[in-house]
């Protein structure tokens, strides 16, 4: 254990970068251009800068690299992750809904309006700072939204989803904290565009994943569980039928600590150094 400025980075190739949101950006631009990064925070996410500073509250620390940074969701950036130098690892939430949604919408699916995700995290989601909030007696036995109309992961989930649509995209995102640990899941309804049916997407979501490590539709009628990917770097989903005429459920499962985090981290630093991409991430070592 060093600090940053007594660290001898001549014998490191690669680097993960886990600090706190806002303190990232100088000490990433301070590194050698040798290094390869995965950046854990919000730092380089959002490629608007001065959307950055709307919802940081602060104007973002490195202008010129933030042009540089790649936004690394492996499976939908792979070929743009393996030959970059300074990758965004993607937050939590917005993985669980850009695996299902980009490839729907890319597709032209489904449409681009009235997409609603009702998301649940587990308390580890919150991190380990001591707060009255994260207490057990606060937390168990009871569930709340919060970060209603204004959580940080919004313009991440709709840059992303904007892009695969080529227009615009708003979506109602609203965020909750369940009593477990670890686990994540989204339950995103969308609204089916003419002519296309439920088996549709489940279909084009089954090809598009089908040699996907880390990516698995499950069979029709099967709901994702969330302690079927804990402690791994999976994402398992499906597609239902509403009972609403035209509309679709999506449920979405992932473990936010893993593939919401620091198994996507690696995953993608497995890319960048030209390992199997799955190095490292097909045995389940858990704490909490």
């Amino acid at each position: 254990m060093v600090a940053v400025k007594d660290a001898d980075f001549s014998k490191v190739d690669a680097v993960f970068c886990c600090l706190p949101h806002g303190t990232t950006q100088e000490i990433i631009a301070s590194l050698p251009s040798s290094l390869k990064v995965v950046d854990l925070s919000a730092d380089f996410r959002l490629r608007d800068v001065k959307e950055y500073e709307e919802w940081y509250n602060r104007p973002h620390g490195a202008v010129g690299l933030q042009k540089e940074a790649i936004y690394g969701l492996t499976e939908l950036h792979r070929e743009a992750v393996a030959t970059a130098r300074l990758v965004a690892n993607p937050g939590c939430y917005p993985t669980s809904v850009q695996l299902p949604l980009v490839p729907l919408l890319e597709a032209k699916l489904i449409s681009t309006e009235g997409i609603i995700i009702d998301a649940k995290s587990g308390v580890s989601g919150a991190g380990r700072s001591a707060k009255e909030s994260n207490l057990y007696t606060e937390i168990s036995e009871g569930m709340n939204a919060y970060g209603i109309a204004k959580h940080r992961h919004v313009p991440e989930i709709e840059q992303e989803l904007s892009a695969a649509s080529s227009c615009a995209v708003k979506v109602s995102f609203t965020p909750h904290l369940i009593p477990m640990s670890r686990g994540m899941q989204s339950t995103i309804y969308v609204q089916i565009l003419q002519g296309v049916s439920v088996d549709d997407l489940h279909e084009h979501l089954s090809k598009r994943f089908q040699d996907e490590e880390f990516v698995i539709v499950l069979p029709k009628g099967v709901i994702p569980h969330t302690r079927n990917v804990r402690g791994s770097n999976y994402c398992h989903l499906n597609v239902f039928e509403d009972r609403i005429t035209g509309r679709a459920i999506i449920i979405s499962v992932i473990d936010n600590l893993v593939k919401g985090a620091s198994g996507q981290a690696v995953q993608n630093m497995n890319l960048m150094m030209n390992y199997d991409e799955s190095t490292g991430l097909l045995q389940q070592p858990m704490f909490p």
